[in-house]
Parts: structure tokens; sequence; C-alpha cells
């Protein structure tokens, strides 16, 4: 009698007899053995130990598949009855992808249980029924096969959708990237567009990485994290006595950045006056400190930032038209998050792994209706949103399956009310149209799957038989 410790599948046919899969058997019952190689040979390669002594490394060197434990074995030590226990578990952290296997001469059900527990993939009580035995082994060699060439897909495609620090596969991330890569490596000023939480400092630091300047300095500022009287200084450098607490030479970040790159994050919060002085610097290539005579040349390239509409502001005044022009030379669009739902999935699994590695937790995985609900958010603080929600998961959920009920309670208040709007639009619904398109629907089904037999219909949809008639008369099925 064989215990798994998922729900068993249907066996495969015996594997081919070329590159047959290596299978270890532990055990010193010689007489179960003979029967035992006799069954399994024509359809693995046998490789076989009478003890426990040194088996995690040596099923490693070997090249073992699959690994069938006698737990009852004693070794050379004289381990205890069901001493193989440990041993099991040793394989399975050794290599999460082995196939266990374990046979035990005891009829109680806590060692079943134990064997499981400890990594087994399915756990048989002696007498053995060796052909169930059999296809037990193949069938979940086949299955581990299958899972491991998915994941290896699975990785793959995830790596295909990797592009510097961005994580993202949909049509408009690629477009995102091949700009990136057209600009880098030339001189060219760049203006980077997006809603806050987006990425846009992401995709400086990926045109930096891919330019000629990459070994250069990168200098990042944030002009809307300074107040308005020190962000001249910070931007241009001051001489001593320039202002009260002057009391050394200072360069600024523009000089700072000489021969390297200047990044300029909210370059809409600049005053009219900066506007103008940092438009002199980039027509001159010159700057001159506060409080200073002489001008300095410079060599930088600049690229700016914004979620705002320049375009409004530059008509009404707010910003410079020439300076908009100046900056506005090559744009670069960051797409919402809601405008690339299709890299939800692949985003939450990069976050859950560095997150999880970060804390150093094993990495979880996001259940299937958690993830519904995630791609169905509107995500106005976009990617940095996202990646705050999984890191709060990561800490607060103590199992190792993330599910909708782990999800704060906003999350779960949107997507009922979208689950409302596409059930009842704002304009209403024909409410006896509606029941007739879902009876149709229902009907439908049932026929197709019953072969056409309204009987076998009726059954499925717990009707009796002569309303199951009246319907399909009524609907012309």
């Amino acid at each position: 009698m064989a215990t798994r410790r998922s729900t068993a599948e249907q066996p495969s046919p015996a594997p081919s007899k070329r590159n047959l899969p290596a299978v270890c058997v532990v055990t010193a019952d010689a007489g179960f053995l003979e029967e035992l190689v006799s069954e399994l040979t024509p359809w693995f390669r046998i490789l076989l130990r009478e003890s426990y002594d040194d088996l995690a490394r040596w099923t490693r060197e070997s090249g073992v598949a699959a690994v069938l434990l006698d737990i009852d074995t004693e070794g050379a030590d004289g381990e205890s009855e069901q001493g193989g226990l440990p041993v099991l578990e040793e394989l399975r952290k050794l290599n999460p992808d082995f196939v266990l296997l374990s046979i035990s001469r005891s009829r109680t059900r806590s060692v079943e249980k134990h064997a499981l527990e400890a990594g087994a993939d399915v756990h048989f009580r002696s007498p053995v029924d060796l052909a169930e035995l059999r296809l037990a082994l193949a069938d979940t060699l086949r299955r581990r096969s299958e899972d491991t060439a998915l994941e290896a897909m699975r990785r793959q495609a995830f790596e295909s959708s990797r592009f510097q620090d961005f994580v993202g596969a949909s049509e408009s991330m690629r477009n995102v990237y091949d700009a990136i890569q057209q600009v880098a490596d030339s001189s060219i000023n760049v203006l980077i567009r997006g809603e806050s939480g987006t990425g846009k400092e992401l995709v400086a630091r990926a045109i930096v990485a891919l330019s000629r300047r990459a070994k250069k300095p990168y200098i990042r500022l944030n002009c809307a994290a300074l107040p308005e009287n020190l962000i001249e200084s910070e931007l241009f450098g001051s001489e001593r006595g320039a202002f009260t607490g002057a009391t050394e030479a200072r360069p600024g970040q523009i000089e700072l950045a000489d021969g390297g790159t200047l990044f300029l994050d909210e370059i809409a919060t600049l005053t009219l006056p900066l506007q103008t002085k940092l438009l002199r610097v980039l027509e001159d290539h010159q700057v001159q400190r506060l409080g200073g005579r002489t001008l300095r040349k410079i060599d930088f390239r600049l690229l700016c930032a914004t979620n705002e509409n320049l375009e409004e502001m530059s008509r009404t005044g707010r910003f410079r038209e020439d300076l908009y022009y100046r900056i506005h030379v090559v744009p670069i669009y960051l797409p919402p998050l809601r405008e690339r739902s299709g890299d939800i999935p692949l985003l939450c699994e990069y976050f859950l792994q560095i997150h999880c590695m970060a804390n150093s937790l094993p990495v979880k995985k996001l259940a299937a209706d958690a993830l519904s609900i995630l791609e169905e958010h509107t995500w106005p603080g976009n990617v940095r949103e996202l990646e705050n929600l999984i890191q709060r998961l990561v800490i607060t959920v103590r199992t190792e399956e993330i599910r909708s009920s782990h999800l704060p309670s906003r999350l779960l208040a949107q997507n009922a009310a979208v689950q409302e709007a596409a059930l009842l639009p704002e304009a209403g619904a024909d409410f006896d149209e509606e029941i007739e398109q879902l009876e149709v629907a229902l009907l439908t089904a049932a026929l197709r799957r019953s072969d056409g037999s309204k009987a076998a219909a009726a059954r499925l949809l717990r009707l009796d038989g002569q309303r199951i008639k009246y319907l399909c008369r009524k609907y012309a099925l």
C-alpha cells in the first residue's frame, strides 16, 4: 500500500530504454531486493546500497534521479528502527527535486506520517505491490521532470523580461527599453516622463549604465527635496562668504557632474529665476558659483524627470518655453502600472524574491485569487506602491502562500466594486434579458457536456425532465 504527499495522478508509460533514469535502492533485505530489481530493471538503471553511510554525497556524485529508501535498514552504526527518517530529511534538503520513495515494514500510521513529513514523495508499507511501486516511481519521476521543465521555462521567460533594473515584458515597457538603448550612447538631453512611482530614476540609471559616461560621475538631485533658499547653491555651488553660513567654497551639483551625468528629478519645481540660470549653463556649458566672478567650463550630460504637464506650464508661463525645448530633446514616457497589468505577476515574483531574501525567509508565493485582485487594482502609486505592499506581505504573512484574505481591505473593497460594476453597469440592465442569457448559457453548456442528451443535461442542472424540455423549446435549443 502506498501513501503520497499529494494527490496521485495517472501513471505514465514506461520510460525509453535509452538514457534510463538512475534509481538508488537502499535496503538490506536480500529477498525483497531480488524481486524489486527484477521488476524495475526494464524501466530504470538500478544502483544498490546496503546502508545509509554517506548516502547524500554518493547520490549527488552518481547523478541519481530517485532514491528508494528502506527506512528500516540499519547501517554500520546500528541505527534504531526507522533510522532512515533523518536520511530522508538530509536527501530532501540536499536536493528539493529528488524523487524520494520510502518503504517500511511498520504498519503504524505515524511512521507513514513521519516519512512524508521528512520528505518522501510516496511511502509504501510492506508487503509492497511491486507493480504499484514501479508505476508510482515512473509517474513521480515524470511529474518531477515536467515541473522542472516548466520551472526552467518560467525562469527563462522571467529573465527575458528583465532589462537593467526593470522587470516587465509588456509592449509599452519594451518600447521604453528600446528608447533607452537608442539614446544611451549619445550625449543628447533626455526628459523622462511618467507618474510618480513608475521608475523614472531607473530609466536615468539605465541610460548612464549603458553610456560612455558609465564610469564617470553620476549626480542625482531631487529639485523638490530642497527649500528654495538652498537649491540655488546646491545646483551652482557657492564661494566663501556668498551668504550667511558660507564659511568655505563649495562646488555645486552641476560642477560635480563634470565629465559625467547630472539627473534632475522633479525639474518642474524649479523657480523661474533658477530655470533661467540653468538655461544659461546648458547654452554656454559654463557655471558660475554663487558669490563668484569666474566661469568654470563644464562638460556634463543632462537627464531630467517630471510627472508634471510641462506643456501646460509653459503655456501659462510657469516653465520657460526655451528651457522646455532645451531639455525635451528626446522624451521617454514611462507607462503607469494600470496600463501594463500583464507585468504584475512578473513584478510580484521579483519583489517576493528580493524581499524574502533580504529578510532571510523562504520565498513566498501568491495564490491565484490574490494575484487576480492585484491585477485588477488601479495602482495609483504605481510600481512603488506594489513593491511596498509585497514587502509588507512578506513580513506580516506567516504562511508560505499569500492568499486574498491577507490583502489590505481597501484592495478587497475595490475588487468587489469592480465586480459589481461588471455585473450591473451604471446605466442599469434589463433583468429578464440578463436571466434569459444566463439560462441559455447554462443549458447550452449542459447539453454540450452531455452530448445533446436532455435527460443527462437535466441531471447536471438539477431540473426535472419536463422543465428542461420546456426551456429547450423556449430557447430553440
